[in-house]
């Protein structure tokens, strides 16, 4: 099951950073310049925004430290390969110094992880708003491959796919990037900034000019799952779930934060259970809710023909 998300009150306190930064600068990696590649930035203001675009797009942290050169430029290493991998996850830089909230809020992640944050940069996931530690100090760019390809695979498998517009990556042959729909880029944009409500605006504008488009048929019901679930306090909703495993709303809440948790299978068989043991207008509310979920992975997804059949023994 996944854990809570971070969120604004997680990034308070100060953390002390002399331990770190007390090492000979070196001299930044060949062609990492921090002209070469634009890095995004994440700062506590912003850091919020950054999880919650982690649910659409695969996110990378680089905690960088302004006493260690090096560290700023292996972050603009990961932007590089972020163009190389043509923007199949985002690559944000995060300024120690300046940001000190952050690493509070990331702390017992990379504690359970590493112990003690001895090297920067410190490079991490995240995924669906979830910490994935990858590793302390500066890599070799050779040995980085592997590694974004298994996080990637995660990505796919808990259907997070979103890219981000890296533009042409330097050493590939320049091809005319396909243009999103107009329609479809202003629900992205506003997915990107947390907009839900005109997120679905735009995805309904684009179905109501083209009712085939299956694109923004399955982006409107992620991003109605997105809205949804934006204010569900974790435990509290696990909770109230465990007490009453008859209260189809409680039910419901639960498997949307499990399917934003990206638990595909605990999301369908929770709702299918509530299927099993209800009756009547509370019994076609729960089945309608898990059809809507299927609408959320896209029907031709395995798990969704599985669950499929296990809701018909349910019914029968």
């Amino acid at each position: 099951m996944s854990q809570q998300p971070f969120s604004a009150a997680a990034l308070r306190g100060a953390v002390d950073l002399s331990g770190l930064g007390k090492k000979a600068p070196a001299a930044p990696a060949a062609g990492t310049n921090a002209a070469d590649v634009p890095l995004a930035e994440g700062t506590d203001a912003t850091f919020e925004a950054v999880v919650t675009n982690s649910k659409t797009v695969p996110t990378v942290l680089v905690l960088w430290s302004e006493q260690l050169p090096e560290s700023l430029a292996h972050a603009q290493l990961l932007a590089k390969m972020s163009k190389q991998y043509q923007g199949r996850f985002a690559v944000v830089g995060i300024n120690l110094e300046a940001n000190p909230g952050i690493l509070q809020a990331l702390t017992p992640a990379l504690q359970q992880t590493f112990g003690q944050v001895d090297a920067l940069p410190v490079v991490m996931g995240l995924l669906q708003g979830q910490p994935m530690p990858f590793y302390l100090g500066v890599q070799e760019e050779a040995a980085l491959g592997q590694l974004f390809d298994k996080f990637l695979e995660a990505a796919v498998a808990n259907g997070v796919e979103g890219r981000v517009n890296v533009g042409e990556a330097s050493d590939e042959p320049e091809e005319d990037e396909e243009e999103l729909p107009a329609m479809h880029q202003q629900a992205y944009d506003a997915i990107e900034r947390a907009d839900y409500p005109a997120a679905e605006s735009a995805y309904e504008s684009a179905l109501a000019a083209n009712p085939a488009d299956e694109e923004a048929k399955l982006g409107l019901n992620q991003v109605k799952l997105l809205a949804r679930t934006a204010d569900l306090d974790l435990t509290a909703t696990r909770a109230a779930a465990a007490a009453n495993p008859s209260d189809v709303q409680a039910q419901m809440k639960a498997a949307d934060l499990d399917l934003v948790g990206g638990h595909v299978e605990d999301a369908f068989n929770r709702m299918i259970d509530t299927v099993r043991i209800t009756a009547g207008d509370e019994r076609t509310t729960a089945r309608e809710h898990l059809l809507s979920m299927f609408e959320v992975i896209g029907t031709s997804d395995p798990r969704v023909n599985l669950a499929r059949r296990a809701l018909t023994n349910a019914l029968f």
